[in-house]
């Protein structure tokens, strides 16, 4: 069985910012011989994580800013160039000047306890480790709602991580479910060549003004409080509300931006109005958002009564082997490069000290 003192798991944003800390702190590749030894697995084929699925009309103008790796400033990049072109590109970049040890395509099944290691099986084959820094995201786990008459929807159901293009969409009637930022910019993309309903479950909340940085602290402090005290963190929207971006702005210029309640069923050719009306539409597109991608964490039993794991910084309070990162406080591109650093700065102190019997 392969071993490494550290395996990262995830090669995103959060998995390169651990990975180039690890080398800083002294860990050596696990694919030569070496005491102290990391390794990244990543489910992806090649460098950008998720970003490489990203729909293609995202636009690097309507991101929410990419923060640079550590020790790495982005090159000029074209607000009009794809995201899903322009950040693989940085990140293969990335590691192309840093040489990291990433193994990919290798996707991670589940994590063993075998104490006093871990147990990373994987497709590829198990490996044994010291400790673990998740880095796995969210976008291989959507949220998927489950409505009174679904199965029976004769059009189209899909989620934002399948969505391509708005064109997709012409002449049809969509229903839009979901009050985050994806929801709106793929109204406001869909509205334009089709008739579109918006639909949420809660009164969608616009702030007025920039989210300057001391919101963000209050954020991020917010989020940070939840996590500590095991409660599973919202989506950052449902923190911060939502802004008047160009795309919102857009959107209510062409009287796409009118909430509906949510419906109460789906019938065959439509959904059902919360005040019984029927409104027929061809397609529904749930941009309802993701949860943290976990479930190879499920064996080591983190999750506690609220089926939140309780996380102090970026370590697991229940197991001091395991830290995730671009996770609670740490999903944002910022954030992720700080809980990098973070994750590996606790876990080499934790490898220092001796086991406590």
């Amino acid at each position: 069985m392969r071993f490494a003192t550290v395996v990262v798991i995830g090669g995103g944003q959060s998995g390169l910012s651990a990975a180039y800390h690890l080398r800083r702190k002294g860990f050596a590749s696990a694919l030569e011989q070496s005491e102290r030894s990391f390794v990244v697995l990543d489910a992806s084929p090649a460098p950008g994580g998720a970003w490489r699925q990203r729909w293609e009309s995202l636009r690097m103008a309507t991101v929410n800013g990419i923060f640079d790796l550590p020790g790495f400033a982005k090159p000029p990049i074209d607000p009009d160039e794809p995201s899903r072109d322009a950040v693989p590109r940085y990140f293969g970049a990335f590691e192309d000047a840093t040489d990291l040890p990433i193994l990919r395509p290798v996707r991670v099944t589940a994590v063993r306890d075998d104490d006093p290691d871990l147990i990373v099986e994987t497709d590829d084959g198990p490996w044994r480790t010291r400790a673990i820094i998740n880095a796995t995201g969210t976008w291989t786990n959507p949220v998927l709602p489950h409505y009174p008459g679904q199965e029976s929807f004769t059009g189209t159901q899909l989620h934002t991580r399948d969505y391509v293009s708005a064109e997709d969409f012409a002449g049809m009637r969509v229903a839009i479910v979901g009050g985050g930022i994806s929801a709106i910019q793929q109204l406001e993309e869909i509205s334009r060549v089709a008739t579109t309903f918006w639909y949420t479950r809660r009164e969608p909340v616009f702030r007025d003004g920039e989210f300057d940085s001391d919101a963000g602290r209050e954020v991020v402090a917010h989020v940070a409080a939840d996590v500590e005290a095991g409660r599973p963190s919202g989506s950052i929207v449902s923190y911060t509300g939502l802004g008047w971006s160009s795309y919102a702005l857009a959107a209510h210029r062409r009287g796409a931006l009118r909430r509906r309640p949510m419906f109460t069923r789906i019938e065959p050719r439509g959904v059902r109005e919360a005040d019984g009306t029927f409104t027929p539409v061809d397609a529904i597109l749930w941009a309802t958002g993701f949860r943290p991608a976990l479930t190879h964490l499920d064996p080591l039993g983190l999750r506690n009564e609220l089926g939140g794991i309780q996380v102090r910084g970026t370590q697991v309070v229940a197991d001091p082997r395991i830290h995730l990162i671009g996770f609670g406080p740490s999903q944002s591109t910022v954030g992720a490069n700080r809980a990098g650093r973070e994750a590996v700065t606790a876990l080499a102190r934790h490898l220092r000290e001796p086991a406590v019997t």
